[in-house]
């Protein structure tokens, strides 16, 4: 049987294949900046802050790298 979720995911899933390569790419844009914008609006922090925090968020666990501690 199924979910009203399935349809809505087969039909988004044909959306996005119905589009250009260059819309695609316009699309996971969007979406990244959307969602960055979401998150630094919870944080409370500025774009850039919002930035530095995901891409340390990113390393947690990770071999220290000598680049990502200059960059902070």
């Amino acid at each position: 049987m199924r979910s009203v979720a399935d349809e809505f995911r087969e039909r988004d899933r044909k959306t996005v294949q119905a589009l250009s390569v260059e819309e695609r790419i316009e699309l996971a844009l969007s979406l990244g900046d959307a969602d960055l914008e979401i998150f630094c609006q919870t944080r409370g922090v500025d774009r850039e802050t919002g930035v530095r925090l995901l891409r340390r968020q990113r390393q947690v666990g990770r071999t220290p790298s000598k680049v990502m501690q200059e960059i902070d």
